[in-house]
């Protein structure tokens, strides 16, 4: 008999992988399609082009680990680290819609899906939480992957 935690377990694996394809997937973006992160880097950074490779180039690196148990805690943690850097420009994008050309309804709300991101890279960062956080990070990651695959 499959045990509440055994099947918690399946699941998380199973997120593991969707997220570092997912990871690698945008990282490498970064380098085929470098036009479209540079529009939305703020004016204020320097050295955008760079930026986004580097941003790529570490996507890539903390996606790839994240499948590997033995770096999986700091590629999950340099997730985070990550997901804070970038988010600057989800704010720039959030201000000025028009870069990209969409409605700044759907710019409020990417921003606010960082934060499920962020969750769910800690929650990855450890075989045990508890519980409910577990199924708090499991129940936060189907819409943010439904809402980040509709893109």
């Amino acid at each position: 008999m499959i045990k509440e935690k055994d099947i918690i377990k399946i699941i998380k694996n199973c997120t593991i992988v969707i997220m570092s394809i997912l990871y690698i997937a945008i990282g490498l973006k970064h380098f085929l399609d470098p036009d479209f992160f540079l529009l939305i880097m703020p004016p204020y950074l320097p050295f955008h082009l760079e930026l986004v490779y580097i941003s790529g180039f570490f996507e890539i690196l903390f996606g790839g680990f994240l499948l590997f148990k033995k770096y999986r805690r700091i590629s999950s943690l340099g997730l985070v680290v990550l997901l804070i850097a970038v988010f600057p420009a989800n704010i720039y994008l959030h201000q000025f819609p028009e870069i990209l050309n969409v409605e700044k309804s759907k710019t409020l709300v990417r921003l606010f899906f960082q934060i499920p991101l962020i969750l769910i890279a800690l929650w990855h960062s450890q075989e045990n939480w508890p519980k409910p956080f577990s199924v708090l990070c499991i129940l936060l990651f189907i819409p943010t992957i439904i809402y980040f695959l509709s893109l």
